[in-house]
């Protein structure tokens, strides 16, 4: 269907911002230092008890520490200024930090992995009750630094990274107190590798969502919370509305939605404050903190933009592209907070 654009380009463009979110500082300054101080206690009593769960799970913690540093750099970068060439300003490295998290995380599984299936070959005694003792430690220290994490890990996928490391390190010293105390009493040493195992399992799993999501946000795809063709019918219910196309819609950090969209108004641009309305509306009830609308009354053709192969490609009001990420038409739209 073909679809025409005719367009102010000094009133039909708004944009909103939504405040960078806190960095939770003070959170990120106490689990980085008490996991610091753990990973060393645990590493080296690790090596003097023979235990693979246990300096595993310190190989572990220490890719939490340097994962946590990420997350808490990027949350300090998000507070930075637009630049002429970083036009949103830094915002998106919380993304990038997301997604080193996940990687961090599978890495250091598969580290944990190797080592078990070599304990299995070459098994060698544990001592269960130094096992049982450092690992109660990590318990309550990674339960504490999760319990920091629970607030900001609802809205914010940089955030909930590392409160997933947090709760899962309390889950995995946990396992390694239990297998520690039944080697005590049975002397059951191969039980230290296959809780190892077992835990790398649980890691694996409770990672693989953060990993998808911070795939899907470098990839400009829509964000998980927002949902785009909810959107799109709400631009095309709008009065004067008669063609929705173009709705790109991707994460400018793992907190802040940025929209942009041609809407079809054979009548014109409708005011200001009617434009307000929609943005207000997109921000409220589908957490889009920034928005572009581009105004057109359909009188010309324009079917050069690179993610359309012709005007076939355009449709009405139901319309919605997955494309989800910034471009420019050769009517050439650019933004520079």
């Amino acid at each position: 269907m073909s679809h025409s654009h005719s367009h102010g380009h000094g009133h039909g463009h708004h944009h909103h911002h939504h405040p960078a979110p806190e960095g939770n500082g003070r959170a990120f300054g106490i689990a980085i230092g008490l996991n610091t101080a753990f990973v060393a206690i645990e590493f080296i009593y690790g090596f003097i008890a023979n235990s693979t769960a246990l300096m595993a799970d310190a190989g572990h913690n220490l890719s939490d520490v340097l994962g946590l540093g990420l997350a808490w750099g990027a949350a300090l970068l998000t507070k930075s200024a637009p630049t002429r060439r970083f036009t949103y300003g830094m915002r998106g490295t919380t993304i990038l930090a997301a997604l080193a998290n996940a990687l961090l995380l599978m890495v250091a599984c598969g580290a944990i992995a190797w080592e078990a299936v070599h304990r299995f070959a070459h098994p060698e005694p544990v001592a269960g009750t130094t096992v049982s003792i450092v690992a109660l430690v990590g318990v309550l220290i990674n339960g504490f630094s999760a319990w920091l994490f629970v607030a900001g890990s609802k809205d914010d996928i940089n955030v909930r990274g590392a409160y997933q490391h947090m709760a899962a390190d309390a889950l995995l010293s946990l396992g390694v107190v239990i297998s520690g105390v039944v080697i005590i009493y049975t002397g059951w040493s191969w039980l230290d590798p296959v809780v190892s195992l077992v835990l790398v399992v649980v890691i694996v799993v409770g990672t693989w969502s953060l990993l998808k999501e911070s795939i899907q946000m470098v990839l400009a795809g829509v964000p998980a919370s927002v949902d785009a063709k909810a959107v799109t019918a709400f631009l095309a219910a709008q009065p004067g509305v008669t063609e929705v196309h173009d709705v790109h819609i991707w994460a400018m950090s793992t907190t802040e939605t940025a929209l942009t969209a041609h809407l079809v108004m054979p009548g014109g641009y409708p005011g200001d404050a009617t434009i307000d309305d929609i943005v207000g509306h997109l921000r409220e009830d589908f957490a889009v903190h920034h928005c572009t609308l581009q105004v057109e009354q359909g009188t010309t053709n324009h079917s050069s933009c690179c993610l359309h192969d012709g005007p076939e490609t355009h449709a009405h009001d139901d319309h919605d592209h997955d494309h989800d990420h910034d471009h420019d038409h050769h009517h050439g739209h650019s933004h520079a907070h």
